[in-house]
C-alpha cells in the first residue's frame, strides 16, 4: 500500500502499522507484540483502530499480540460500494479471516460499539475459537431486542433511523471537515482530557477519505436492511465473557447490561460511573485495569 497510515503511532508505543489482505479485503493494522496469544481489538463508530491506543502497550505486557485492525469502511481499508457488503456476515467473515491470517489459536476478541456488535455475532455463531470475549458498551443482541421496543432506548436510537437516509447524512457529516465527527466524541464525553484536538482531527481525517462515511455508515443501513444474514436467537454462549460499560452512556441506556446472563453462561459485568459511551478512551486506566485482572 502507498497511501499514508490513518494513525502514526509513537515509535515508543511499540505499535506500528501495516496493511494486511483477508477475506478479500485490504485492512490497515496497528499491530504490537509477539507470541501465540492474539487479542484482536475491533473498533466502533465513528472510530479507528486509534481508538485502542491506550490497551494495546498494556495488553503486550500482559503476554498477547495485538491486532487492531481499521474495519472495512474506515481509515486505509478496503471500502466496498454496496450496503450488502456491510452485512454482519460479511463483517463476521472479516473477523475470522483476520484470525486465520494472524494463525494464532489462543485468541481473546475485545470489541467496542459497532466492533462489539461483531464480537457478539461471532462469537455466538463460533465462527472461530475464542478463548475470551471482552464487549464494551454494546448490550447483547437478544438485550438489545428487548431495549429497542421502549421509549428510553428507542429515543436514544434515533441516529440509527436518520442514517437510512439516501447520501444526506454523510453530506452532513462531512462539513466542516468533519467538524461532526469531532462533536460525537467531545460532545459525548464527560472527561474530554483523552479528546484533544490532535486527537479528534485522527478521527476526522480518516473519516474524509474518499468512501470512507458512505461505508461507515452503511453498516447502519445494513442493520436494518440484511438483519437476516446471521440468527443469533436463542443461541446461548460458553465462552467468558466481560462486559465493560460506561454508565454515563448517551446513546444506549443502562438496562442494556440486564439480562445478559440469560444468554451467556460465564458473564462478568463491570460498570464505570461518570463514563461515558467512549470508555476506553475517556477511562483507559480503570478499563486497563479491569482488563488486567480479568485476563489474567
Amino acid at each position: 500500500m502507498t497511501q499514508a497510515p490513518s494513525w502514526d503511532p509513537d515509535p515508543d508505543s511499540g505499535i506500528t502499522i501495516r496493511w494486511i489482505e483477508a477475506n478479500d479485503q485490504i485492512f490497515e493494522l496497528a499491530e504490537a507484540g509477539e507470541g501465540s496469544k492474539l487479542a484482536l481489538c475491533l473498533h466502533g463508530f465513528p472510530e479507528l483502530h486509534f481508538s485502542w491506543r491506550f490497551q494495546i502497550p498494556d495488553l503486550v505486557e500482559q503476554g498477547y499480540r495485538v491486532w487492531a485492525p481499521n474495519m472495512r469502511g474506515y481509515g486505509g481499508s478496503s471500502k466496498p460500494v454496496e450496503i450488502r457488503d456491510y452485512a454482519l456476515d460479511n463483517l463476521c467473515a472479516d473477523v475470522a479471516a483476520l484470525i486465520d491470517a494472524s494463525g494464532a489459536e489462543d485468541v481473546t476478541l475485545i470489541a467496542h460499539d459497532w466492533g462489539a456488535i461483531v464480537a457478539w455475532a461471532f462469537a455466538i455463531e463460533k465462527m472461530r475459537p475464542l478463548k475470551k470475549l471482552v464487549i464494551m458498551n454494546v448490550p447483547h443482541p437478544m438485550v438489545g431486542q428487548r431495549e429497542i421496543k421502549y421509549w428510553r432506548q428507542f429515543r436514544r436510537s434515533w441516529y440509527i433511523f436518520f442514517f437510512q437516509i439516501p447520501w444526506l447524512p454523510e453530506f452532513l457529516m462531512a462539513r466542516g471537515k468533519g467538524t461532526a465527527i469531532k462533536k460525537a466524541f467531545a460532545n459525548m464525553a464527560l472527561d474530554q482530557r483523552n479528546f484533544s484536538d490532535e486527537a479528534l482531527e485522527v478521527f476526522a481525517q480518516a473519516a474524509m477519505r474518499p468512501g470512507s462515511l458512505k461505508g461507515m455508515i452503511n453498516y447502519y443501513r445494513a442493520l436494518l436492511r440484511h438483519s437476516d444474514t446471521i440468527d443469533i436467537a436463542d443461541k446461548s454462549l460458553d465462552t467468558p465473557t466481560l462486559m465493560i460499560w460506561g454508565e454515563e452512556d448517551s446513546a444506549l441506556n443502562i438496562k442494556c447490561t440486564e439480562g445478559t446472563e440469560q444468554w451467556v453462561e460465564n458473564f462478568t459485568l463491570h460498570k464505570l460511573p461518570g463514563v461515558s459511551h467512549w470508555v476506553q478512551q475517556e477511562a483507559p486506566d480503570r478499563v486497563n485495569k479491569i482488563l488486567r485482572n480479568w485476563l489474567s
